[in-house]
């Protein structure tokens, strides 16, 4: 079996933040040399997620509206983990949006359908953040 492993870093400015990052998982599979196969994108923090979807604002805007509506940042009390920190909602946002994406690896490029973009999401930013990128083949 062949691998290939890098982390991406990120330093996010804001708490909440989405990161197209299909372009870097890309360059990923270039460097791998794997031309079929998997490629496993997660993030490496229990407050952020990685998912596929459209790269459109307006969609982007709705998440926020809809994690914020099931998960809201405030009133801090509201939530029994928040004595040391503040991030509560952030991992319940993790949950809702996931861990990780699988995507299929065929002739060295992602097999996606026409809108499909990897995102990276932040929901406890505003400081240096990283996603693990593990590509597999026969």
């Amino acid at each position: 079996m062949k691998s290939y492993r890098k982390e991406l870093w990120f330093n996010t400015t804001k708490r909440r933040e989405l990161i197209n990052i299909t372009a870097d998982v890309s360059r990923c599979i270039a460097e791998s040399g794997i031309k079929e196969g998997l490629a496993l994108v997660n993030a490496m923090h229990i407050t952020a997620s990685v998912f596929i979807n459209d790269d459109e604002p307006g969609l982007h805007s709705d998440y926020e509206t809809w994690l914020e509506k099931l998960a809201p940042e405030k009133p801090y009390s509201q939530y029994k983990h928040n004595g040391f920190e503040d991030n509560a909602d952030a991992h319940l946002k993790r949950t809702i949006m996931g861990r990780e994406v699988v995507c299929a690896v065929t002739d060295g490029s992602l097999d996606f359908g026409p809108w499909e973009q990897i995102f990276y999401g932040e929901f406890d930013g505003k400081r240096k953040k990283r996603v693990l990128v593990k590509i597999i083949s026969e």
